[in-house]
């Protein structure tokens, strides 16, 4: 099956499910504020779906766009999240000196916590920032697109196969209402990037390829006296597949998504490795500190992926693609020929910050009354990519991609709550159950 053959079945696959899993989406009408605005002079209210770290730089990308934007409302599952989060905020608004805090309106009754608090925020936006944990990416997105808000989501957009579904579904609804949809897999809008996956044909048809992230690792969260479980899963999140994913997922994403856009598809199957062999403590929750993943394209090409969070070892992050007539170095910015010569040589002094551009140009086509964006789709397909990488290392199976997909997996909590029984627990001794390759099946 060709590349294009294969996308196609995969979509249409996808859209035979959608129609059920957009319930009430469908029915909701297609026309909205959210579409129209007149000019420059309108204002857009923003809200703020998940008030971490990285709301946080999202929130301060959307206020310097250059468009009359205003923050009118935020929401987290955590208070002290968002109280946080607006005091970085109204910093660094007012160490820019550029009046970005006029552009900062959260009063008392537009502060929203809770399991919901997600919906009374939608209500009030125009664009809607969703960067909670990725586990929640699914239900929120729907919820604004039911609400036909245009959307900035941050990656990955689920972390199981039925939230992927649910994704697809709501993009679907999301382009008949014309709302423009930016995920954020900051490459597409790095100006290095675009100019490489122009030139991509310098180097003939794709035979391989070699993507990486490998380095320390990132932050843990220590249990606290009182938590319930689901308090402390939420706090600790990166260490909860419902939640993160894996770190396949939450970070190694971005190297696995830009091999799938100079592709220009997705894989068939993969198979791999991994395990946990440093970070292995109580308060590391289940997830491997490293993964390598042979994944396999329709056409016969080979990406073979490679992340690591392991103290003291070589740290790279970067992607390489090979093909019949060369090589592209994309964290370079070069390309060469079959015989190592350089053909290509971006100027680096002409690099632009990718995270401000998504929403410069996000918000600079919503003033235009453009429907310029629809990234929900690959989004969903490269977060797709990375589950399909967890489910090859967990099992040490060959993992189909149809059969992956359609799988209806869901590893989340039957309810939201802070009394709710969580998907895993810690055992008597406090420590979480982990994947074993050879027994483990599907995860």
């Amino acid at each position: 099956m060709s590349n294009d053959a294969f996308n196609h079945a995969s979509r249409r696959k996808f859209m035979k499910n959608s129609s059920i899993l957009a319930g009430g989406l469908i029915a909701a009408p297609f026309i909205s504020r959210a579409n129209y605005f007149s000019g420059a002079g309108d204002e857009i209210k923003i809200v703020l779906v998940g008030c971490g770290g990285r709301g946080t730089g999202a929130a301060i990308q959307a206020l310097m766009s250059k468009q009359n934007v205003k923050l009118v409302a935020m929401a987290d599952a955590f208070r002290d999240n968002l109280d946080n989060c607006l005091k970085s905020l109204l910093e660094e608004a007012k160490n820019d000196g550029k009046g970005l805090e006029k552009k900062i309106d959260v009063p008392e009754d537009r502060k929203f916590t809770g399991f919901d608090a997600y919906k009374k925020a939608i209500a009030l936006a125009d664009v809607v920032i969703l960067t909670t944990p990725p586990g929640f990416r699914p239900i929120h997105f729907e919820e604004a697109i039911a609400q036909n808000k245009h959307v900035f989501m941050e990656k990955p957009v689920a972390t199981d196969p039925a939230g992927i579904q649910r994704v697809l579904a709501a993009a679907q609804i999301a382009k008949q209402k014309k709302l423009n949809v930016v995920v954020g897999l900051q490459r597409h809008y790095q100006n290095s990037y675009r100019e490489l996956f122009k030139r991509k044909d310098m180097i003939g048809d794709i035979t391989s390829a070699q993507a990486w992230w490998n380095n320390d690792g990132v932050w843990v969260r220590p249990r606290k006296a009182g938590q319930t479980e689901m308090e402390y899963q939420m706090r600790n999140w990166y260490y909860f597949n419902w939640l993160c994913g894996d770190h396949i997922n939450e970070q190694h994403i971005h190297n696995i998504d830009v091999i799938n856009w100079f592709k220009g598809s997705y894989p068939v199957k993969a198979q791999g490795m991994g395990g946990r062999q440093v970070r292995k403590g109580k308060e590391n929750g289940e997830i491997f500190d490293h993964h390598y993943v042979e994944y396999q394209y329709a056409d016969g090409s080979i990406l073979n992926s490679q992340c690591r969070h392991i103290p003291g070892t070589s740290s790279k992050v970067d992607e390489l693609l090979i093909g019949t007539k060369g090589k592209i170095f994309c964290g370079a910015g070069k390309i060469v020929d079959s015989k190592g010569n350089p053909i290509y040589q971006y100027d680096m002094k002409g690099e632009n910050n990718p995270y401000q551009t998504e929403h410069d140009e996000l918000f600079a086509a919503i003033v235009k009354g453009e429907y310029k964006f629809a990234d929900a789709d690959n989004g969903a397909f490269s977060t797709m990519t990375s589950i399909l990488g967890r489910m090859a290392t967990y099992s040490g199976q060959v993992i189909a991609w149809d059969k992956a997909i359609n799988s209806g997996i869901d590893i989340h909590p039957k309810v939201y709550a802070w009394d709710a029984p969580t998907p895993i627990v810690p055992g008597p001794d406090g420590y979480y159950p982990i994947a074993v390759p050879g027994v483990t099946k599907f995860v």
